[in-house]
């Protein structure tokens, strides 16, 4: 699982790469400190949207292409993964008498009249689904 603010990280520290810029020339022209840059890049801190931006325009890059980029990112490395389905379940309700199918006494809960509603989940034969993601 990739977290968001490792994919930022990445994205920014790819561009100021490409544009041959060091950590400090970045912090000073964004108003931020070289460590706190750093971490950042890191994916160890998480940015607020004001320092991203600053940082965004210290790199002359609007904030939506860094979203953009971000975004690619987190779908390059986050693993396509099948969705994993509960199974199909059915509710049986019956009428309780005083005795269950074992012969044995039924205890009433408190409360209740002689003649309760019983129901209990009962699993379903899966059907194929037509929503297959491969």
């Amino acid at each position: 699982m990739s977290l968001l603010r490792s994919a930022i990280g990445t994205v920014l520290r790819r561009l100021r790469h490409q544009q041959g810029r060091t950590l400090q020339d970045v912090a000073d022209a964004a108003g931020v400190s070289l460590p706190y840059l750093s971490e950042i890049e890191r994916g160890r801190k998480e940015a607020s949207s004001e320092i991203l931006a600053s940082i965004c325009a210290a790199l002359g890059l609007p904030l939506t292409d860094l979203l953009e980029q971000v975004r690619a990112e987190l779908l390059r490395t986050t693993p396509v993964t099948t969705p994993v389905r509960a199974p199909r379940m059915r509710v049986t309700c019956g009428y309780a008498q005083g005795r269950s199918a074992h012969g044995r006494d039924r205890r009433r809960p408190p409360g209740r009249a002689a003649g309760w509603v019983v129901c209990r989940p009962t699993r379903l034969p899966s059907a194929p689904s037509s929503t297959t993601r491969f």
